[in-house]
């Protein structure tokens, strides 16, 4: 009689088990779960493929833009060289591009959701919630298109409840803004705006691995597996935004928070923690070679703030036998922005920053002029399209940090605050027209 029963407990107990672990599976990965992936499957069927590779087109030069203010920059994929749109299915803006781990020319994409997944922010429990969201993609009809479901990055709110006056309205926020999702020299991570528990509101860090259906690898020793918020030296403004991480020649991990009107930046630990301000030791000649290469600003209205992640790049190319990475030609290159608010409409000129890889990371150079992407509409008087560059990241499978002259970069940008673009750059054209900081030095000596 025991046994019968147990028989029959084991056949209900078993089917509704099974059904527990695959609904927790599916409410971690959502449509595309891991272990479709892995089989080469979106979740819904469909096999996932390798993209269409590249196509190879002439190569355009950059160009000085027609009034001589901007050096134009092109596509190296499409036709007319102008940037491709990136189509997730709903409104998303200021992207990212990682390349997949397994399958060349496919990409994660995450950006920030425009509204909520009915279209427009919805109140709940006194709170407005913000979402990253990403897919799988590859280039469709000359757009980088999700080729699954999107979903949304599984980043926990944080608590926060320290915005006092006229910013206490973020205390009724939750959820991520403005991730960047980048690669290290090892593996992906994203960082992103959170509610602070030291100020509020800050930036956080997060192994881009536990947010998306990665392909699987074992991960010992991995930096931060849960989202950990990224300290500084005091004092702390209240709204802290747009820092990037970077990794000097030996592959430590440092955190550069600011670059105007002075530099800032520190060793970052494992647990979110830092040292000391490091550009103190520069601050004076940095200064310099910053106030040469960019524009002088007035008191309101304009601006010059951090925008990208970081990349590493040696000036020479890959295919030459002869090029060896070393402290003289290998650097840390970002993208700033100098940002203009006028008629109640924002636009944002790129410029292209390198610094040394090894300590004490002084300034190497800046854009003698600001990037203009190719395709960026210019209207009546001084309007021009708002795009806001967000991401650089190599293009190719297995390059991770560190590039060269003749690798490509994808630059992922917002427009509008609404949709979102890209453009495949080869990496010498951004760093075509620069201004070297010994310049600077040089002039002063005279």
């Amino acid at each position: 009689m025991i046994v019968r029963d147990l028989k029959r407990a084991l056949l209900l107990l078993v089917p509704l088990l099974a059904l527990l672990l695959i609904s927790a599976s599916l409410w971690h990965s959502g449509p595309a779960s891991l272990s479709s992936l892995l089989m080469g499957h979106d979740g819904v069927g469909r096999v996932v493929h390798p993209g269409a590779p590249m196509p190879s087109r002439p190569h355009r030069k950059p160009t000085l833009t027609a009034n001589k203010t901007h050096m134009e920059i092109y596509s190296s994929s499409t036709p007319d060289g102008r940037y491709f749109d990136i189509r997730f299915g709903v409104d998303v803006f200021n992207p990212n591009m990682v390349p997949h781990p397994k399958f060349n020319n496919t990409w994660y994409v995450v950006g920030q959701l425009y509204g909520d997944w009915a279209g427009s922010k919805r109140k709940k429990d006194d709170l407005y919630e913000s979402h990253e969201v990403g897919c799988i993609a590859q280039f469709l009809n000359g757009a980088l298109m999700c080729i699954n479901y999107i979903n949304a990055l599984p980043i926990a709110h944080t608590k926060g409840g320290l915005c006092k006056g006229d910013i206490a309205w973020f205390n009724f926020g939750a959820g991520p803004h403005d991730a960047r999702v980048f690669m290290g020299p090892q593996s992906p991570f994203a960082t992103y705006g959170s509610n602070s528990d030291y100020t509020c509101f800050s930036q956080w860090i997060q192994d881009f691995r536990h947010l998306s259906d990665w392909e699987y690898v074992l991960m010992t020793n991995t930096d931060f597996p849960t989202g950990t918020e990224l300290k500084r030296p005091a004092p702390w403004s209240a709204t802290e935004k747009n820092y990037f991480i970077f990794w000097d020649r030996d592959d430590e991990m440092h955190v550069h928070y600011d670059m105007w009107p002075h530099r800032g930046f520190s060793k970052l630990e494992r647990d979110g923690a830092v040292g000391r301000n490091l550009a103190n030791k520069t601050g004076k000649p940095d200064d310099r070679c910053l106030t040469k290469y960019m524009p002088n600003l007035p008191d309101e209205h304009e601006s010059i703030h951090q925008a990208t992640n970081s990349l590493k790049i040696t000036l020479c190319n890959r295919a030459d036998p002869k090029c060896e990475p070393h402290d003289g030609n290998t650097y840390i290159m970002t993208i700033i922005q100098h940002k203009t608010y006028y008629n109640y409409h924002g636009e944002y000129e790129p410029y292209v920053v390198l610094f040394q890889q090894r300590a004490p990371f002084e300034l190497h150079a800046i854009s003698k002029r600001p990037l203009w992407i190719s395709g960026r509409q210019r209207g009546e008087g001084r309007r021009t399209d708002m795009m806001y560059v967000t991401s650089a990241n190599w293009r190719d499978r297995g390059v991770n940090y560190h590039g060269y002259l003749d690798d490509v970069v994808m630059l992922g940008f917002g427009i509008e605050d609404k949709h979102s673009g890209g453009m495949d750059v080869l990496a010498a054209d951004l760093v075509s027209e620069m201004g070297l900081c010994s310049e600077v030095e040089e002039e002063e000596e005279e």
